[in-house]
């Protein structure tokens, strides 16, 4: 008998700098990825690309 534990969570990666720029633009880049509670407990950032930027730029973990 085996504890069914949820250690793998879905997170929503989104564009740092889509959000700090102030310009109009058609939306915000999003990404969604699953990470593990336990060897990762701080939130993610990685580097991806952006459509709406035309270039790599980070993507941090949001609140759901």
């Amino acid at each position: 008998m085996t504890k069914d534990k949820k250690i793998r969570i879905t997170v929503t990666l989104e564009c740092n700098s889509c959000i700090q720029k102030n310009i109009i633009k058609k939306g915000v880049s999003r990404y969604i990825t699953k990470k593990n509670q336990h060897r990762a407990p701080q939130r993610l950032e990685f580097r991806k690309f952006c459509p709406y930027c035309h270039k790599h730029t980070i993507h941090g973990e949001i609140k759901k």
